[in-house]
């Protein structure tokens, strides 16, 4: 390695042990610190103590183009498989505040699973697929809502992959691959 390739590397592998240690020292200022002070923490902490977590579930705009937030007070169970349960049921039953439901009324959750690689294995009854109003901005608020409220509410999901009555599905509704597992899309989110 020479001299100005080494210089830069030990200068970065320094500044990675620096920010390191910095983030272990108590007291100093983390990102966590500063949620502390914000109200919607206390709110998160005081619904935690309750055996209930709060959680963003995902649900389309009016216009039927973005994802916006709700947020909800859910039972939290630490197993990952059970508190998916919990977000899938809440979604199915739809939003509270004026968005639309993404997901068709009568359609129930069959199962979900977890692998050890982290993928979410959501099956849902043929509901989804029979009752979906179709069209491609419908089928993807579909698909995000469910894989969005899953993937950035529990850690220990990073992929989802959607199953219709036990099996792989083509689509939803004509245009988006089900076969494979999918990662959140933020820039559906508003």
């Amino acid at each position: 390695m020479s001299a100005p390739k080494y210089h830069s590397f030990f200068a970065v592998f320094k500044i990675m042990a620096v920010g390191t240690f910095y983030m272990l020292i108590p007291g100093a200022p983390h990102i966590s610190s500063a949620l502390d002070h914000s109200g919607q923490n206390s709110q998160i902490k005081a619904a935690q103590r309750a055996g209930k977590a709060v959680v963003q579930l995902y649900f389309s705009d009016k216009e039927n183009s973005f994802l916006i937030a709700e947020e909800r007070k859910l039972a939290h169970a630490t197993n990952p498989v059970q508190f998916g349960q919990t977000i899938i049921a809440a979604l199915i039953q739809g939003p509270t505040k004026g968005l639309r439901r993404t997901i068709p009324a009568g359609t129930t959750l069959r199962a979900l699973f977890v692998a050890p690689d982290g993928t979410a294995y959501v099956d849902l009854t043929a509901t989804l697929k029979d009752a979906h109003p179709g069209g491609i901005q419908s089928e993807q608020m579909t698909i995000f809502s469910i894989v969005n409220s899953l993937i950035l509410n529990i850690p220990e999901i990073n992929a989802v992959q959607i199953l219709i009555d036990g099996r792989e599905s083509m689509t939803l509704a004509g245009h988006i691959d089900l076969r494979f597992p999918f990662k959140t899309n933020m820039l559906l989110i508003r």
